[in-house]
């Protein structure tokens, strides 16, 4: 099999591969810039795909969180910046994508967001900076 596809490729019946190599290689994204996106809203979420169509299960994870509270945030898909995706991993000195802001606030990723949800933390923290979860009940308001 080999010989056969070695003597295709001496005679040009197959195709050689070349490879082309871009000088646009993405702009890194200093820290500045992020500080910019973080504070942009009182909840941002670098994620993995769009809310719409989320490209991994942990970034879709906390698509569902965020509805299911009732939350509006910005998103940054990081895959379609390699220059945010590696600079907010060095902003916040976490490895893992997606990563959460409240308040500017570095919160964690997914593992954390359901955590906070399940606990009942995560309806505390948006309260803090004025928004109400979905979650909660008026009755809850009123006993208050």
């Amino acid at each position: 099999m080999n010989s056969i596809l070695r003597s295709s490729i001496r005679f040009g019946l197959i195709p050689t591969v070349t490879k082309r190599f871009c000088s646009s290689t993405p702009a890194a994204v200093d820290k500045e810039q992020i500080t910019k996106l973080v504070k942009n809203n009182k909840v941002v979420v670098f994620m993995k795909g769009v809310p719409e169509a989320p490209r991994c299960g942990f970034s879709n994870a906390v698509v569902q969180i965020m509805r299911m509270h009732g939350v509006t945030y910005d998103s940054h898909n990081v895959l379609d910046n390699e220059g945010i995706r590696q600079g907010i991993k060095d902003y916040t000195n976490w490895p893992t994508i997606p990563q959460i802001f409240i308040n500017g606030e570095f919160v964690g990723g997914c593992d954390i967001m359901l955590q906070m949800h399940q606990n009942g933390e995560l309806v505390e923290e948006l309260a803090k900076v004025g928004i109400k979860s979905a979650l909660v009940d008026e009755s809850d308001d009123k006993k208050k």
